[in-house]
């Protein structure tokens, strides 16, 4: 007799000593079965985003969040095995809004496999990430899906056990799933056996340590690991979901813009972390850099409503589908050429009997390509320009800190800052990085005034008009209006005579074109509600543009159509931002903040592929634990 595993033995003994007991039992155990919890607790076939609270049930979501849910509609067929740790999904369509976004695409979902998922703002990203999430079409019930998209829920739960309930929910559900299934009668021992592996990929005996280790590397310390997350800011929350959604580690990990509200620090070790990650995982991602070390494929929700696959991260991608391009315009105007060809013979054929045969028979070679297909000519996306407008220059310096210290509590010990001397100007192309909490945005509220120094002074130009945007402005704006609405309320004293064309022009500016202009704001993605907040940002028509996270949820041609305005505009820019790409575009000072001073980089010839470099050194154990932590689960 052939020896069996070690897993499989127990298996058998378990199955042997219930077997008395079947009946009731077993009956019982298939009864509840359907009502498997996935990773939050909620039904499998109904994945929850991550700020909805533990139970789930439908009373506690948020209206808002129904009126999402209703408004998205999306179908498809599941073509992989249902038992198949790959998910394929043919003829997949989806609307919002009434709004067609995706048209009969392919969805392939690999096991093992990082998928960096591409699409102009408004094509529909989160809206799909929501779809998969809320099993809008069939997924097999043994795929746990987890979206992270929002923060987790204020309460007395600490960080630390926050991860591990949710853990200990996934164990008990396999538990019941292990039993269910050594007690059926007839045994799907592959599937058993992947029950058991998953399993023991969690291992309940290194829950501490290992959400520990996942906290630390998104950096929190012991001490916050330990705060209720009632106490924690809406960003620090966010972490929480994002590290709660890495412990369980689950089949299908969805991850909508996953760096927003991380420093740069954190964003290189989350990089490590999700370069090993051998589940599926499908992201948004503003960050080219985060995207060419974490991506094995990338998905590309094309302007004709389908999915496009590329193997590769992205640099790959955008040389490959360069390539494609060329070569599909080659053989576009060969196919033209050969077309006009026959087409002129077919005219020029006349009434003589011999060549009206020929031009019958040229015809029927213009007929088999349309039958078959002709090559359809590139069409690339509509190319974006944003513009803020020049502006009078002012005598420099505009802002000058002398001597200054701050703290919230106005107390010394608690100095976030102090001795902070430097000046600010028209021509300052300044990036700051360092930690979150150092105090990166509060420097940009003692630029604005917002806050003001406890020691030392702050002066500012008599002139000086100041425009700051915050990751947070979008939140804002009013969701029932339309873009054009909100600005005609807003500058309507300033502007009284202005048609809706004007109006127009200046959403137009920043690339907010069409419907998008009339449509209420909250039917709007969230790149294409941050391009309504650039707007109104230009017609302040500052002479400083303080940017906090700018880039967050814009797509790669909004970044760059924001690194080109940001290098023409005349005036001063000031900067905190995560997206290496933006700074290395558009910085020409790197300030990290520091032990309570701000530190010039550039002063030390360290740019931001420098400093980039530097965090992977100092974070190279860190690093390398999240790497493993990531592939084996331990």
């Amino acid at each position: 007799m052939p020896a069996v595993s070690a897993s499989k033995a127990k298996r058998q003994a378990e199955k042997a000593a219930k077997a008395a007991a079947k009946g009731e039992s077993t009956s019982s155990s298939k009864g509840t079965a359907t009502t498997a919890s996935s990773v939050n607790g909620a039904s499998t076939t109904g994945t929850p985003l991550t700020n909805l609270s533990a139970n789930n049930s439908v009373d506690n979501l948020d209206i808002k969040k129904l009126d999402i849910a209703t408004e998205r509609n999306a179908s498809g067929v599941l073509i992989s095995d249902k038992q198949s740790r790959d998910i394929h999904i043919d003829n997949f369509t989806m609307s919002f809004h009434g709004r067609l976004l995706v048209d009969g695409a392919s969805i392939v979902l690999n096991y093992g496999q990082r998928y960096g998922l591409l699409g102009e703002n408004g094509s529909g990203k989160t809206t799909f990430l929501e779809a998969m999430a809320n099993r809008d079409v069939e997924i097999p019930e043994h795929v746990d899906i987890h979206l992270v998209r929002g923060e987790a829920d204020p309460s007395e739960v600490n960080a630390m056990d926050y991860c591990i309930e949710s853990a200990k929910k996934k164990v008990a559900r396999l538990e019941k799933e292990i039993e269910d299934m050594s007690t059926a009668d007839d045994v799907d021992e592959i599937g058993l056996e992947l029950k058991y592996e998953e399993l023991e990929d969690l291992d309940p005996s290194t829950f501490e340590a290992k959400a520990g280790a996942i906290l630390h590397g998104l950096g929190f310390s012991k001490e916050m690991m330990a705060k209720p997350t009632k106490d924690l800011s809406g960003g620090w929350r966010m972490r929480v979901s994002l590290a709660r959604a890495l412990f369980v580690k689950p089949h299908l990990l969805l991850l909508d813009e996953p760096t927003n509200h991380l420093d740069l620090e954190a964003v290189v070790w989350l990089e490590a972390y999700l370069s090993t990650y051998n589940h599926i995982l499908v992201f948004t991602s503003h960050s080219a850099d985060f995207m060419d070390s974490v991506c094995t494929n990338i998905m590309d929700l094309t302007i004709h409503k389908k999915m496009v696959y590329y193997g590769g991260n992205y640099s790959i991608y955008v040389r490959t589908k360069s390539e494609n391009e060329v070569n599909q315009m080659k053989a576009y105007h060969k196919q033209q050429e050969e077309i006009a060809h026959i087409k002129k013979f077919i005219a020029s054929a006349g009434t003589y009997a011999n060549l009206v045969k020929q031009a019958k028979s040229k015809q029927k070679i213009i007929d088999k390509m349309e039958a078959a297909g002709l090559v359809e000519p590139v069409v690339h996306p509509r190319a974006l320009r944003f513009n803020f407008e020049d502006i009078r220059k002012l005598p420099p310096p505009i802002i000058a800190f002398s001597e200054v210290a701050f703290s919230y509590s106005g107390e010394q010990k608690d100095f976030l800052y102090q001795g902070l001397d430097f000046g600010i100007d028209m021509d300052s192309r300044v990036a700051i990085v360092g930690q979150n909490g150092t105090g990166k945005s509060t420097l940009l509220n003692l630029i604005t005034g917002a806050l003001q120094p406890v020691n030392g002074s702050v002066q500012r130009h008599a002139g000086l008009k100041l425009g700051k945007y915050s990751q947070h402005s979008a939140d804002q704006l009013p969701y029932e209006k339309s873009a054009i609405e909100y600005l005609e309320g807003r500058y309507h004293e300033k502007f009284p005579n202005k048609d809706i064309q004007f109006w127009r022009q200046q959403l137009g500016r920043f690339g907010l074109s069409g419907a998008h202009q009339t449509s209420a704001i909250r039917t709007l993605s969230d790149g294409l509600r941050n391009r309504v907040v650039f707007s109104q940002l230009a017609m302040e028509n500052p002479h400083v543009l303080l940017l906090d996270e700018p880039t967050n949820h814009l797509d790669m041609n909004s970044i760059d159509a924001l690194a080109t305005a940001i290098r023409e505009f005349e005036g001063g820019v000031v900067i905190v931002s995560h997206d290496f790409r933006l700074i290395s575009q558009v910085a020409q000072e790197l300030w990290e903040v520091k032990d309570k001073k701000i530190v010039n980089l550039s002063k030390e010839d360290i740019g931001i592929a420098d400093y980039k470099k530097i965090l992977m050194k100092n974070s190279a154990e860190a690093i390398e634990r999240a790497k493993l932590t990531a592939k084996t689960g331990r």
